[in-house]
């Protein structure tokens, strides 16, 4: 698999910087100093993509586990490969559904493996029973809401399919002896690569509103037609899609949906919307759009 290269020949520059994310990145820097390890959550089918590549500067060098959230929807073996990855740079790597807590189950003992020598030290000094403080970090609609309210046991973190809803640092007690400390979504300045500006529109970290949802749905299609066309196949049921280019492969299935206009136009808006749901809610199967580079 090779980096995505859209073959709609049609590419869009996005940027998404609201004001708000600037005072959140200000608060991340001085809530630092009062924990213990980083939890970041990532979007297993893009990792890199939805990687704020400030988080590294923010979070002060602190212990971190990486969790690789909705990976029921991304491909396996890439997956693995991203888990290895993490692992070797010194980070504790977890797939994992925030949503259902599968992968979850253990992370109480994760931590404290993550935190022995500091937890040794505490006790050392007659501390063992500090409550282990940890912050939650990620770019926008990346899963922190619902990891928070899995591991809370129903807490009160808000929860919404679109980017930008948590908007202040909140606090939750979990099992094990361990606080989280909530923050909002951080996306950076300026997306210096455009492939990661499309890579996070596909995946809803930037609002639809901001960006051609049938530009975006091609990219898409380019990127499926090349390296999971059985999925594109098996879901709208086409004969086929080698050769095809992404504007063909949408009247196909626009018309296999029955989304054509009076007078037998395809109704292109309806059905870059349905492809774009469909792909967002796991509808076309487990797949990954970028892999660790060698």
């Amino acid at each position: 698999m090779s980096e995505f290269d859209s073959k709609s020949g049609n590419s869009q520059n996005i940027q998404w910087y609201p004001g708000h994310m600037t005072k959140t990145r200000r608060r991340m820097e001085e809530c630092i100093r009062q924990v213990d390890g980083v939890v970041e959550i990532i979007d297993a089918r893009i990792p890199m993509s939805s990687r704020n590549p400030e988080i590294d500067t923010i979070t002060a060098h602190r212990p971190r586990i990486v969790l690789l959230n909705k990976a029921d929807i991304a491909d396996g073996a890439a997956t693995s490969r991203w888990i290895d990855y993490f692992t070797g740079l010194g980070a504790m790597a977890i797939a994992c559904d925030c949503k259902t807590g599968r992968g979850l189950s253990h992370f109480a003992d994760d931590v404290r493996k993550l935190l022995a020598d500091k937890i040794a030290v505490w006790q050392s000094k007659g501390m063992g029973g500090r409550s282990v403080k940890l912050m939650v970090v990620g770019i926008p609609n990346v899963g922190k809401s619902s990891f928070i309210n899995r591991m809370a046991k129903g807490g009160k973190a808000k929860v919404a399919d679109r980017p930008g809803v948590t908007r202040g640092n909140q606090w939750f007690t979990i099992g094990g002896g361990i606080e989280l400390l909530d923050t909002p979504g951080v996306l950076w300045p300026k997306f210096d690569d455009p492939e990661v500006g499309r890579k996070l529109a596909f995946t809803g970290a930037v609002k639809d509103a901001v960006i051609d949802i049938e530009l975006l749905c091609l990219d898409l299609l380019g990127y499926m037609t090349e390296f999971y066309p059985e999925r594109l196949c098996e879901r709208y049921r086409l004969d086929g899609v080698d050769g095809l280019q992404p504007t063909e492969v949408m009247e196909l299935i626009a018309r296999k949906r029955g989304m054509i206009m009076r007078g037998g136009d395809i109704d292109y808006e309806r059905v870059s919307v349905m492809i774009m749901d469909e792909y967002r809610g796991g509808k076309l199967g487990r797949i990954t759009l970028e892999l660790p580079q060698k």
